[in-house]
């Protein structure tokens, strides 16, 4: 008999404690990858069942998109196309496996993204400009124009230029010119111009102008130098142009019109909202507006192609209905479908046509034709191919904040009226109660119906308005619910009315009407800018705190079943980066000619902040001050004739170095040298000059434990059609930040008596 202490275990499936027998950490492990393993297919059985994976198609598509954009060299759109012609073969294979042909077609709208990117920027190639010139004498044709707080912006078709560099001049361009200076659009000019480049972001994470600019076509900016004159064209002005003159012409036609009964900026609103002309909106106005949150109101987009459609829809619904031989025989609502499609066109061409009207005249128009086949008008499905046609003709608005914010508002709309629709608005009240009882609870329901969307649209809103423009309106929910209904009942529905007036000439009291609610909506913004800590401004933080809550957002938005429960710990993972995002203590722009520290009191100071405007409102909004370039900002720096000087909140110093002469003492004493010219290679000290800077780009700084921690705004790695390199990218444009101070000294010396620094020719600083 084979002693106990000699017999074999139990197998192992549990141990004993305190006499019961427990499992053991495997098998609970095992038990509890089988539950999650069935709850998560249980959940994908409900999405599917309730059509909730198409959706997610879209969003696919446009990670495909980013893909593309963030590739450190241009793709080649064959292997884009031929990569997604694969993965839709592999589709079609994989249609008898639920799962793999789940994956399989999220890989083939990502591939389609990203060839659809790559096919863009294929067909949009044209050269850029890549460095400052001299004066130039150019001609050509007036494409579009639009304004500024202080200057007009033209687009110009040039037909002819001479000056030095004019050779190496793209043939489309935007110029800038005092206010009130713009010709009119199809004109043929002639002026003298300084152009640059194309501008890249000011800060890491900032704004991509140049990538905006060069998907538009543009290939250069610059500004006017006096007055544009009007001379004879060399060629007929093309077709498009010319179609592009009418509507602006009838633009400005109406804009008169409307200022003439409704003056001031009244009425400088009202053509905004009507004609998308924004010239004449104040500085004052403009900053109310964003405080007050109301400041989407001046742009032409969803909310403004909703309410005008929805106006013409129920006017002409209801004023057909109340001829029975027509309501009883005929398909009335789709008549009015169609008319209502046709004064969202005409409203889009009026508008200018721009990518935000054009993005809501789409899903406008998605919507209308689901009325026509008799198809739910709005749904996740609608919006879904709403962004699939957006991003298909215009790859590059995925990085736009208009189309971000747009489609996130819209996507949480939908998704909470779906479940909450039937109750809120459509069912009826109580028969017992009498008619005043009934309008009253319309009435309410609509009300309250308001200052949901109001509050759904700002929450959905938020991470974006913050990141790209690192501001809060506190007030915002407030002043939208306040202002709401005279938008939407007296404003929009007046717009409508006056231009459909015209032709009659009763115009002028449906303008009337319209200023009077501009003035009560104006009122609203003034007092709510006024109210205590109105003013909200955040630092900016990283891309992937957004990412983190636009997939928060979507699982919340999208799922039906508990996957909406995932939503919680992204939005709370993209709130914890958002807010420990650290911020950069020193900031170098693209020509080191602009330079911010910041001191002791955790404030930037600036070097050089007015004449480089735009890139010191950058980062001061980017840090969440409130302060503004023209405000005095180099109090912080110690200068001379050679150069300044400022000290970090540790006392490390940072010497920007003007003259040659600076760099003896600067490189001796300093703990960084930043320069316009190029740092003598002798120089013991971290630097930064001109030869880095035109591989990175502008340049944030951190000083983490006596080490710099760089952030570049173009990764000397990279280089993209947009970027407009003069030279190629150094991989080692760096290599001199990260110098030791007892690093051993090169042999050039570190100032000539007889040096002079001679800045580019033609370097200017471009006022946008």
């Amino acid at each position: 008999m084979a002693d106990e202490n000699e017999r074999p275990r139990a197998s192992g499936r549990a141990v004993a404690i305190g006499g019961r027998r427990l499992p053991e950490i495997g098998a609970l492990i095992g038990d509890l990858r089988q539950a999650a393993g069935e709850q998560l297919s249980g959940a994908f059985r409900a999405e599917a069942e309730a059509a909730r994976l198409a959706p997610w198609l879209p969003v696919c598509f446009g990670a495909g998109i980013i893909v593309y954009f963030i590739a450190p060299a241009e793709p080649s759109w064959i292997a884009a196309a031929a990569s997604f012609l694969a993965l839709a073969f592999v589709v079609v294979l994989s249609r008898a496996r639920p799962v793999a042909f789940a994956i399989a077609l999220a890989l083939a709208a990502a591939a389609a993204g990203f060839a659809a990117g790559t096919l863009r920027g294929a067909l949009v190639a044209h050269p850029v400009l890549l460095r400052p010139s001299a004066t130039l004498t150019l001609a050509g044709f007036v494409e579009a124009r639009d304004a500024t707080d202080r200057s007009d912006r033209i687009v110009l078709q040039v037909t002819s230029a001479s000056g030095r560099g004019a050779d190496r001049l793209p043939p489309r361009v935007r110029v800038s010119l005092r206010r009130g200076n713009a010709p009119q659009v199809g004109a043929h000019v002639e002026m003298k111009a300084r152009m640059r480049p194309l501008l890249n972001p000011t800060r890491p994470g900032g704004y991509d102008y140049a990538l905006g600019a060069y998907f538009a076509r543009l290939g250069a900016t610059g500004f006017v130098l006096g007055k544009t004159k009007p001379v004879a064209a060399p060629i007929e002005a093309p077709a498009e142009l010319r179609f592009a003159a009418a509507i602006e012409s009838v633009r400005r036609a109406l804009t008169a019109r409307i200022l003439a009964v409704i003056p001031g900026q009244t009425g400088a609103v009202a053509t905004a909202l009507i004609s998308g002309v924004r010239d004449q909106i104040s500085a004052e106005v403009n900053e109310a507006m964003r405080i007050s949150g109301l400041y989407h109101v001046l742009s032409i987009s969803g909310l403004h192609m909703a309410i005008v459609v929805g106006f013409i829809f129920a006017a002409v619904r209801g004023g057909l209905a109340l001829i029975p031989g027509l309501a009883l025989r005929f398909p009335i609502k789709k008549w009015t479908a169609v008319l209502a499609l046709l004064g969202a066109f005409v409203y889009m061409l009026l508008a200018g046509a721009d990518a935000p009207t054009l993005r809501s005249f789409i899903m406008i128009a998605l919507v209308l034709l689901g009325v026509l086949f008799d198809r739910p008008a709005i749904t996740l499905r609608t919006l879904s191919i709403a962004a699939f046609a957006v991003l298909s003709m215009t790859p590059e608005a995925v990085l736009n904040p208009g189309f971000q914010m747009s489609f996130a508002a819209t996507l949480a709309l939908v998704s909470i009226y779906q479940r909450l629709a039937p109750a809120l608005l459509t069912a009826p009240p109580a028969k017992d109660g009498g008619a005043v009882y009934r309008v009253g609870v319309t009435a309410g329901r609509w009300l309250l119906a308001g200052a949901l969307t109001s509050l759904l649209a700002g929450l959905a809103t938020t991470p974006y308005a913050v990141f790209h423009f690192q501001r809060l309106a506190p007030y915002g929910i407030l002043a939208n619910v306040l202002a709401m209904p005279v938008i939407s009942f007296v404003i929009m529905p007046m717009a409508v009315v006056g231009c459909a007036l015209i032709p009659f000439g009763y115009d002028a009291l449906a303008w009337q009407a319209m200023g009077w609610g501009i003035d009560v909506m104006l009122a609203i913004a003034r007092w709510v800018t006024a109210l205590p800590g109105a003013e909200g401004r955040v630092h900016a933080f990283g891309t992937g705190a957004l990412l983190l809550m636009t997939a928060g957002l979507l699982l919340l938005a999208i799922p039906v079943s508990r996957l909406r429960l995932l939503s919680a710990p992204l939005f709370a993972l993209g709130f914890v980066l958002a807010i420990t995002t650290p911020r950069p203590d020193v900031l170098i722009d693209s020509e080191a000619e602009a330079v911010a520290v910041r001191g002791s009191d955790g404030r930037l100071t600036v070097l050089a902040a007015r004449q480089n405007r735009i890139s010191a409102d950058s980062w001061l909004a980017a840090d969440g001050d409130t302060r503004k370039s023209r405000d005095p900002l180099e109090g912080g720096f110690r200068c001379d004739a050679a150069g300044c000087a400022a000290k970090l909140a540790d006392g490390t110093t940072i010497a920007v170095a003007r003259r040659p002469e600076a760099f003896a003492d600067d490189c001796r004493e300093a703990a960084l040298v930043v320069s316009p010219l190029d740092v003598p290679a002798a120089c013991a000290a971290a630097a930064v000059d001109r030869r880095a800077l035109a591989s990175t780009g502008a340049l944030a700084l951190r000083r983490v434990k006596g080490e710099w921690v760089a952030e570049p705004v173009r990764s000397p790695f990279a280089d993209r059609p947009w970027y407009g390199r003069a030279r190629a990218p150094d991989p080692a444009a760096l290599a001199r930040l990260y110098r030791r101070p007892n690093a051993p000294a090169g042999t050039e010396p570190l100032a000539r008596p007889d040096e002079i620094p001679v800045p580019d020719e033609g370097s200017v600083n471009e006022e946008e």
